[in-house]
């Protein structure tokens, strides 16, 4: 009970700690992102190619009830920030969800791409309503909302290890990522190839981030010797 204490006590108290300034990051964020994504959505700078159907998409089965694990990205994205407590972390995990907001956005520029959509009677089922409307068929390559899940899974899972947590919290975390994964395909969003490209680029920020961050606290130990 005293570890469980330890670990759910420090969760809460990264939670706590520049809570506000978590709030005007997060939205900072979106601010400067949805208007240059929208904008590339709907005026493209090149001709659009389109992405093909592969066995995966016939595997996964329309299903709306996975609607809410999609729009659940949302909840998902800030944890990793929103439980960090040091101010020189948290400005490192923004700076990472930046290059890798503008990684995604350079694609989009010089390689637009959109996925098809089947022929469903989106009329039958009015929660897909907001996101069709909003979110059209194209920046389809990469998939962002599988670039910010496994990004967030694999940086959920070192936090929690750091704090020392049982192994259920990361499992309960790693198949949250694997729903977003799922649920893109199975809402008809996007297809297997734009999930396969995003967890790529997911996974290649996470890992350059902790080699930067690795490389920046060996420079630190260093900088007192070499004064």
């Amino acid at each position: 009970m005293a570890a469980q204490a330890d670990w759910a006590r420090e969760l809460w108290h990264g939670f706590k700690a520049h809570f506000w300034l978590k709030m005007a990051c997060a939205w900072l964020l979106a601010v400067g992102f949805f208007p240059a994504y929208f904008l590339l959505l709907k005026f493209p700078l090149w001709p659009v190619t389109w992405m093909p159907v592969t066995a995966p998409d016939r595997w996964i089965g329309f299903w709306p009830g996975a609607l809410w694990l999609y729009v659940s990205l949302w909840i998902y994205v800030p944890l990793p920030p929103g439980l960090l407590a040091d101010r020189r972390e948290l400005a490192d995990y923004y700076r990472a969800m930046v290059a890798l907001s503008l990684a995604g956005l350079a694609v989009f520029l010089l390689w637009p791409t959109a996925s098809p959509r089947p022929p469903i009677d989106w009329m039958q089922h009015p929660p897909f309503g907001p996101v069709i409307a909003a979110d059209d068929v194209g920046n389809a390559v990469p998939s962002l909302h599988a670039a910010f899940a496994v990004f967030t899974a694999i940086w959920m899972d070192r936090l929690l290890r750091r704090v020392g947590t049982p192994r259920w919290p990361r499992i309960a975390s790693a198949c949250w990522g694997l729903g977003i994964l799922y649920s893109t395909i199975a809402t008809r969003q996007h297809v297997a190839v734009d999930i396969a490209a995003g967890s790529a680029l997911g996974w290649l920020a996470a890992a350059l981030h902790a080699w930067w961050l690795r490389a920046h606290r060996r420079a630190l130990r260093r900088a007192p010797d070499s004064g």
